[in-house]
């Protein structure tokens, strides 16, 4: 018996029987549907409401693809889907595949069902297959990304946001998105890092790091941060390598220049890490870097000079000859503005490692020669010695600044072994009043004491601080 409406043999009344059998079991299977034939059954989302998931993109149909009434299915389907009728809106994209198999917006509009069902495993089954149709389908991309997200696949969810991004930057939410998980992953990554370091575990932390970098290549103190690690762990090359990419990333950062200029420093690479510290300065002056760049510049002098030199602070007593060289090191600047005296024959320094400092700071009247033309670079020398040299330095430094000379000398400090008759009284309490000897237990200022290598470098530095 055929159906009514259904007679004929004609090919084209064939097709009309088989729409018209469809359409009867979608309307008493799913009423609210509302196709052609079913009107007294639909029930439509009430109009104006705000959509329930705003998040999810949708999936735009491209030119020539699916029928009119795929189409029509598929844009029924996503209003039920923003009303909440999960139920309705999966019927309306099956459906609309079934008159149309390769309509693949209308399987990507399954997927975002899934993904309301928290069925990531099916979301993600969804997606991958509609992305086998049409690999840069933006929906399925940026569903999948959700999808991955609910699977805890962060870093994969990054990747399929970023395909999407890539096909359309317009996508401001989507690039939110992976900022976020960005953010997230390297937080995890730098809790896990820290936690690691703290308990002595550094190749963990390195690997920590790296996955904190990999999650946000252009921070740059996460690779100072993994620089310190690297250091802990006795890679200074790593470390270095490190050091040298969080500077390329951000040059202004104090704090990466002075870990540079340590490390360097701690290979006895002074020249570079000069070069480190001084661009710390510029950035910073006056900050920790002026002081490790004053302290690197002496040592780095020390360094290249003999080793006579280099010895003096473990002297328990220099001898003249050390405090000339100390002076021609550490005063350069400073002899060279005081007056010159004509040069003197000098009988006693010949092949002497100090030679040229003894000549420098006798034609700046610093030291003196001997009536017999000798110097005696290896007399003893007391804290008289040193501090009449000392207060000699101090006349230099006070011809730029007369009245804090005149304040110096106006000082009458009392010392318990030196009296006002005595010869030595007008140095000691010169280098005392300008703060650059103390006095000593009871007040004394012991003159004859010898005078250590350490205690010659102490004078002069202070005489080097007043000097500038």
């Amino acid at each position: 018996m055929r159906q009514a409406g259904c007679g004929g043999d004609a090919k084209r009344t064939r097709q009309r029987c088989k729409l018209r059998a469809a359409l009867f079991l979608m309307c008493a299977g799913v009423g609210a549907l509302g196709l052609a034939g079913c009107a007294s059954k639909v029930i439509e989302p009430a109009a104006g409401l705000p959509p329930r998931y705003p998040d999810f993109l949708y999936p735009a149909v491209p030119d020539g693809t699916g029928s009119a009434d795929a189409v029509a299915l598929l844009e029924r389907g996503w209003r039920f889907l923003q009303a909440g009728d999960l139920q309705s809106a999966e019927r309306a994209f099956s459906l609309a595949l079934k008159s149309s198999p390769s309509f693949y917006p209308a399987e990507t509009g399954l997927g975002y069902v899934r993904l309301t069902n928290r069925a990531y495993d099916a979301a993600l089954g969804a997606f991958d297959a509609v992305l086998k149709r049409s690999d840069a389908y933006v929906p399925a991309l940026v569903g999948r990304g959700d999808a991955l997200l609910g699977a805890s696949r962060p870093r994969e969810a990054i990747g399929s946001f970023e395909r999407a991004l890539v096909r359309d930057p317009s996508l401001g939410e989507v690039r939110r998105r992976v900022e976020v998980v960005r953010l997230r992953l390297l937080q995890d990554a730098l809790g896990g890092a820290r936690r690691a370091a703290d308990a002595g575990d550094y190749g963990a932390a390195r690997r920590a790091y790296q996955e904190a970098i990999d999650a946000s290549p252009d921070s740059a103190f996460l690779y100072r941060d993994l620089a310190g690690v690297d250091r802990l762990a006795g890679d200074i090359n790593a470390a270095l390598e490190h050091l040298k990419k969080a500077a390329d990333l951000d040059p202004s950062d104090t704090g990466t220049w002075i870990q540079m200029g340590d490390l360097l420093e701690s290979r006895q690479d002074f020249e570079a890490a000069v070069a480190a510290y001084a661009r710390a300065e510029q950035l910073e002056p006056g900050g920790a870097a002026t002081e490790r760049l004053g302290k690197l510049k002496r040592r780095a002098a020390l360094t290249n000079l003999p080793v006579e030199l280099q010895r003096v602070p473990e002297l328990g007593q220099a001898t003249r000859g050390d405090l000339a060289a100390l002076l021609g090191t550490r005063l350069a600047r400073l002899i060279e503005q005081a007056p010159q005296r004509e040069a003197v024959v000098i009988t006693d320094i010949g092949g002497h490692w100090a030679a040229a400092w003894i000549h420098e700071v006798t034609r700046a009247g610093l030291m003196d020669v001997y009536s017999n033309h000798e110097f005696q670079p290896a007399v003893p020398l007391r804290r008289a010695d040193l501090a009449a040299v000392a207060s000699r330095v101090l006349q230099v430094i006070g011809r730029a600044e007369p009245r804090r000379f005149q304040e110096w000398q106006r000082g009458r400090p009392a010392i318990a072994d030196v009296d006002p008759g005595n010869l030595n009284y007008a140095a000691a309490a010169l280098v005392v009043t300008a703060g650059v000897m103390p006095l000593l237990d009871g007040g004394a200022f012991l003159p004859a004491r010898p005078a250590s290598g350490a205690e010659a470098l102490d004078v002069l530095g202070r005489l080097e601080v007043l000097s500038r």
